[in-house]
């Protein structure tokens, strides 16, 4: 059963994303900065904030599979089996659906979508009901921040809500895995 405090930062960071607020969170890998995925304008506000270059696209997380064939043009006929496979975070690389904020998209109009198995940043998806973008709490350029405390201040201070769930968890997490689906099911593994 979760606890107060859970439930409410869960409220408070669906919150700040009902209100097109950029919000500073844990995720089942890294810190994160996300808003709702469907906000073009608030999408550019992460850009900014990271001065992360326009054609890189972020991760998108979403709640379950029906969320998924949501955001995804081409859904993996064996998805469920991919994802019942799973041994760490894994994001799915596919094509990208017109529901999608076109400043997510790739250049190649793919998107990376994933299933967090984290309590927390599962619970915000499935309240917010949209995808929540999902890319790591650091300019463009510098190092991964595997926990809250190696987060830059200066970042920290320029999001509009700062999560407080799990920001004394200093085990360092890693990034998700990467992996294109292919037409036939298959995955080709973009980072390990």
């Amino acid at each position: 059963m979760a606890s107060n405090f859970f439930r409410q930062e869960v409220d408070s960071a669906v919150d700040a994303l009902l209100f097109q607020q950029v919000i500073l969170y844990p995720t089942d890998t890294v810190w994160g900065l996300g808003c709702d995925a469907e906000l073009p304008r608030v999408v550019d506000r992460i850009y900014a904030l990271k001065n992360r270059p326009a054609e890189k696209a972020c991760i998108l997380l979403v709640a379950d599979e029906q969320m998924f064939a949501r955001y995804a043009a081409v859904v993996p006929p064996n998805l469920p089996e991919l994802l019942a496979a799973e041994t760490r975070p894994t994001t799915y690389v596919v094509p990208a659906a017109p529901s999608v904020a076109a400043n997510l998209v790739a250049p190649d109009g793919t998107i990376g979508l994933r299933i967090p198995r984290d309590e927390f940043a599962h619970k915000v998806v499935q309240r917010l009901g949209h995808a929540l973008v999902s890319t790591s709490a650091n300019r463009s350029g510098e190092p991964t921040a595997a926990t809250f405390s190696a987060i830059s201040p200066a970042l920290v201070r320029a999001v509009d809500y700062v999560v407080s769930w799990r920001q004394d968890d200093e085990t360092p997490a890693t990034p998700s895995r990467v992996v294109r689906v292919l037409p036939d099911g298959a995955l080709e593994t973009l980072r390990e």
